[in-house]
């Protein structure tokens, strides 16, 4: 295949239908089968855990009410391991993942909002290590604290970019994903309860972290569905 020939192909991703047919048949080749899913629910399950390892230590220091803004990168997977729970039922019975998975408004939300918790804190270390790269490369454990969390961060924003290929949104979904986005923001830097940095962050990753809920937003917007209208 000459250059041309491939840059030809890749201008037709523009189109919104030939993104959904790509999507599609990603979602379906990981999510369509009972062994696929489970793969994907199992390593879902571990970035859980290393979440929960990550914040547990300094959990203590942070109100309750909190602690689901203060942990948002574990938060994030959760809410991705509800999504992925509930199209267990429609691939054990052997039906089509991207045309048979349920929808409702309670799901649409929840299919919203963990797109975007996905997606801003899956981008979210790119910005925040990169302040201080130096640091981070320099730490003994800098395959973990740099290469590694921001490896298995990217991985949030590929789980989240299966979702639309069977979810639906609202306005609704995206204003309260919108604002939970702003709350965040002002809950780290404001008020100060941000996730453990290797140095005091001040406006400009609270400005990023806001522009990066935004573009979220707006690409859940894009991407998703309205609840209610078909498929192609």
């Amino acid at each position: 295949m000459s250059p041309a020939d491939r840059l030809r192909r890749l201008r037709r991703l523009r189109r919104p239908a030939i993104r959904r047919r790509v999507r599609a048949a990603v979602a379906e080749e990981l999510l369509g089968t009972p062994r696929s899913l489970a793969v994907v629910c199992a390593f879902t399950a571990f970035m859980f855990a290393v979440g929960l390892g990550y914040y547990a230590p300094t959990a203590d220091e942070v109100p309750v009410a909190l602690w689901p803004l203060y942990a948002d990168s574990a938060v994030a997977v959760a809410l991705g391991g509800g999504v992925l729970a509930s199209v267990v039922a429609t691939v054990r019975r052997g039906g089509d993942v991207t045309a048979d998975a349920p929808t409702s408004r309670g799901l649409a939300y929840l299919h919203t909002l963990a797109f975007v918790w996905l997606v801003q804190f899956g981008l979210w270390p790119l910005v925040s290590l990169n302040l201080a790269f130096g640091e981070y490369v320099a730490a003994p454990d800098a395959w973990i604290y740099y290469w590694g969390v921001i490896g298995t961060h990217l991985l949030f924003v590929g789980l989240a970019l299966l979702f639309p290929a069977f979810g639906r949104t609202t306005r609704g979904a995206l204003a309260t994903a919108l604002g939970l986005g702003v709350v965040n923001a002002v809950v780290d830097y404001w008020v100060g309860y941000h996730p453990p940095l290797l140095y005091e962050p001040g406006l400009g990753l609270a400005a990023a972290t806001l522009a990066i809920a935004v573009g979220a937003v707006a690409l859940a917007s894009r991407s998703f569905r309205r609840l209610g209208e078909g498929s192609d």
